[in-house]
C-alpha cells in the first residue's frame, strides 16, 4: 500500500478535491486491509473500489466456466456486494469491472442469458454501490485479440460490427425506468420482479434467470398492482431467444464470418427492441396482467395512465 500513499499525497498535494481511492482489486480483495491502512497512516481514502465475477471463487481448479457458474449463486454478486459495503461503511464503493463471466470467449455473453443475468444483478446492487461498471462497452477493446467471427462470445455489449446483443439491450430498458422502487409482494426460484415508478406512469421489470445447468423453465407470470390509476395502457419489450437477439438471426443464417452491409442492417433491425400490447383488467382499484416469461429471459412492461 505504500504505492497508495506516495500517490495520494501527490494528488492531493496539486489539489485537496481531487478525489482518490482504491485498492482496485479484483474479488473484492484487500478492502479491509486497504482501508485499516488508510485509517492507521492518516491518509483519505475518498472511495473504494474493486472488481467481481460471478465465476469468483467457484467449482474446482481447471473447471470450464460453465462449471464455475454452475457451481456458483444465483445471487452472488449481490451478495458480495452486501458484504463489502458492509466493509467499506460510509466511504462510496465503485464497482469498476463486472460481467457474466470472466471468461472473454464465453458464448453467453452474446446470449439473452446475459440481458437477464444484468438486469437481476443491477436492480439487486440498488442501493448498495455508487457505480457499478459493466466490463465492457464493445468487443473491440485492447486487452485481447479479437476474432473477425461477429459473434464469438467478446466480452463487449456491442459485438465488432456495431451490432447490439440483448446485454446491450438490457441497459436500454434499465435506462427506461423511474428512480422510485415499490414493494413487491411474491417469491420464485427463477423469476424476480421490481416496479418502479416515474412521472409517467410506471415499468414492471422481470426476469426469469437461473445459472448453468440448474433447472429453469417458459413462466406464466400474474401481476396485481394496487391503487393502479383507471384507464392504464400497458406495453411490453421482451429480451429472450425470439426477442432482441440478433446472434439467433446469425445463426439462421449460416454463421457467416463476414458481414455484407445488408446483413449488418439486417442483424442491427432483429437487435432492437420491440414494444406489444398488453392486455389488463381492472376492478376495485386494481390492475392485473399476465405474461409468459421463457427461460432466460426479461419483460419490461410499462404502465401508463392514457
Amino acid at each position: 500500500f505504500e504505492l497508495y500513499r506516495y500517490t495520494v499525497e501527490a494528488i492531493k498535494g496539486v489539489d485537496k478535491l481531487l478525489r482518490v481511492g482504491g485498492p482496485a482489486t479484483a474479488d473484492n480483495a484487500w478492502i479491509g486491509d486497504f482501508l485499516d491502512f488508510c485509517r492507521t497512516s492518516g491518509l483519505p481514502a475518498d472511495f473504494v473500489s474493486t472488481h467481481h465475477y460471478p465465476t469468483d471463487d467457484f467449482g474446482k481448479p481447471g473447471d470450464d466456466t460453465e462449471a464455475q457458474l454452475a457451481a456458483s449463486k444465483r445471487s452472488a454478486l449481490r451478495d458480495e456486494a452486501r458484504a463489502t459495503r458492509k466493509q467499506a461503511g460510509d466511504v462510496p464503493l465503485y464497482y469498476t469491472e463486472w460481467c457474466t463471466s470472466s471468461n472473454p470467449r464465453d458464448p453467453l455473453h452474446d446470449d439473452p442469458y446475459a440481458a437477464a443475468f444484468i438486469v437481476k444483478t443491477v436492480l439487486e446492487a440498488n442501493g448498495l454501490v455508487q457505480g457499478y461498471s459493466y466490463w465492457t462497452f464493445s468487443d473491440i477493446f485492447e486487452e485481447n485479440y479479437f476474432p473477425s467471427i461477429p459473434f464469438q462470445g467478446g466480452f463487449g455489449l456491442l459485438n465488432i460490427h456495431g451490432i447490439a446483443k440483448p446485454a446491450y439491450r438490457a441497459f436500454q430498458l434499465l435506462h427506461g425506468v423511474g428512480t422510485e422502487l415499490l414493494p413487491v409482494e411474491g417469491a420464485h426460484e427463477t423469476v424476480d420482479a421490481w416496479v418502479i415508478r416515474d412521472d409517467g406512469g410506471s415499468t414492471l421489470m422481470l426476469t426469469n434467470f437461473a445459472l448453468p445447468r440448474h433447472p429453469i423453465e417458459t413462466e406464466e407470470v400474474s401481476f396485481t398492482l394496487k391503487a393502479a390509476p383507471t384507464a392504464t395502457m400497458a406495453s411490453v419489450q421482451q429480451i429472450d431467444a425470439d426477442h432482441a437477439n440478433a446472434k439467433r438471426r446469425w445463426e439462421e443464417m449460416g454463421k457467416p464470418e463476414y458481414l455484407d452491409p445488408a446483413t449488418v442492417d439486417e442483424l442491427n433491425d432483429v437487435s432492437e427492441l420491440r414494444s406489444e400490447p398488453v392486455a389488463t383488467e381492472s376492478e376495485a382499484g386494481t390492475l392485473s396482467l399476465k405474461v409468459t416469461l421463457p427461460p432466460l429471459s426479461v419483460a419490461a412492461i410499462r404502465l401508463a395512465s392514457t
